[in-house]
């Protein structure tokens, strides 16, 4: 367990008293997070990137994760990105993703890596082009042997495959396992003809699975969540959008996900249902993993910093106007009015002109609305139909909403 990541995980999320119910999952949620859950982000980037209006000149400060939207901000050439994280597990997966870019030399090597995730031979590049350029932290991390790996050092999930493994893989492990149980078969979707088509499968593979009695049961678990990085201040704002019945928003959401888009091209969906990416035709990927792209982020790749820090931690630590681009995820929901009018201080003092910030809720509210002082409020504008807008254009459709705001 990671003692940096522990602390700034407590501070991010412990808001209630150890012996209260609430204060009880807060901590709940702290142990289990403080690990590697996601394997790839959540976030669509084509929305983002809509919302950022990158130029030659931007610099962004982002919360890293499992670093696929770094690569993909990256294809734009902005002058700068900061990616920060509270959790060093996703922060190792993000350098092991710039190592990688920078230092494998051929495309097919880092497709082998971060598109199939599972090559046998895989490790023998590690060796031979990441590990020289990894620092010995790194190295141990990806080299040592931990509880839930057993006998083989982490390094192996890129043969055992990347996309199976850390708490999101093994989750989505379960709901496919339940979901075979039931009589259903998920992956059916991803062989889908049209939109109509997958509405019909949708109706009959998938929809069905939220009224099997185990889904029932656990769904309005805050704990069965965690998972899926969805602390329990995110869980309540869930709970209050659905009036309570959680598996109806759950099932809603992965309509969306399913059937709102072609499914040829929508890589959130292939990932959901089968742990891969479509290797044959390679249109449902994150554009970094696309061959037309790989030499300009191999080009441009010296222009990531990271850092293991909370976002006031390092927005301290920055100049009056030195960044223009601000990515929060959905780290918003994570924090109480009192830390949300502290952090948005800090933008209207960090940002330079023409800034702009997105993220992402649970619910379709902006919490900026209700938690910001009059006087820093009118600093900043919301893009409120611009942002419903792009919010129905996310192909992951596991938000609420989405969110823009510039400087005034």
């Amino acid at each position: 367990m990671s003692a940096v990541s522990a602390e700034l995980l407590k501070t991010a999320v412990h808001q209630n008293e150890l012996m209260s119910r609430q204060g009880i999952l807060e901590r709940l949620f702290s142990f289990w997070f403080n690990g590697f859950v996601y394997n790839q982000i959540w976030e669509d980037p084509n929305v983002d990137l809509q919302a950022l209006q990158l130029t030659s000149d931007s610099r962004i400060l982002t919360i890293a994760s499992g670093g696929c939207n770094i690569l993909n901000y990256l294809i734009e050439r902005p002058a700068a990105i900061v990616a920060v994280d509270l959790n060093q597990y996703h922060m190792h997966l993000t350098r092991f993703k710039l190592a990688a870019l920078a230092n494998l030399p051929k495309y097919d090597d880092f497709y082998d890596f971060f598109g199939y995730g599972n090559r046998p031979d895989n490790v023998e590049k590690y060796k031979t082009h990441i590990k020289p350029h990894l620092d010995p932290e790194a190295i141990a991390f990806w080299e040592n042997k931990t509880f839930l790996t057993k006998s083989s050092a982490r390094i192996n999930f890129f043969t055992k495959g990347l996309y199976r493994q850390a708490r999101f893989g093994y989750f989505m492990r379960f709901l496919h396992r339940l979901s075979k149980i039931a009589g259903y078969d998920l992956g059916k979707i991803l062989h889908a003809n049209s939109v109509a088509d997958q509405e019909k499968i949708f109706a009959e593979e998938i929809a069905p699975l939220f009224d099997y009695w185990v889904v029932k049961l656990i769904g309005n678990f805050s704990f069965a969540v965690f998972s899926l990085g969805i602390p329990p201040q995110q869980y309540d704002y869930m709970k209050e959008e659905s009036q309570g019945n959680l598996v109806n928003l759950y099932r809603e959401r992965v309509r969306r996900l399913s059937c709102q888009f072609p499914i040829e091209n929508n890589y959130f969906a292939w990932q959901a249902f089968s742990s891969s990416y479509d290797h044959k035709q390679r249109v449902a990927l994150p554009d970094y993993l696309k061959a037309e792209h790989f030499d300009v982020l191999k080009e441009n790749v010296h222009r990531v910093e990271t850092h293991v820090t909370s976002l006031m931690g390092c927005l301290r630590k920055q100049p009056n106007a030195s960044l223009d681009r601000f990515v929060f995820l959905d780290s918003q929901d994570w924090m109480t009015p009192e830390a949300l009018t502290e952090l948005w201080q800090e933008i209207a003092r960090v940002g330079k002109e023409g800034t702009r910030i997105i993220f992402r809720t649970a619910s379709p509210e902006s919490p900026i609305e209700k938690a910001l002082p009059a006087s820093l409020r009118s600093r900043f504008v919301y893009e409120e139909e611009r942002s419903k807008e792009l919010f129905k254009q996310d192909r992951s459709a596991i938000y609420g909403g989405f969110h823009i705001y510039s400087f005034a």
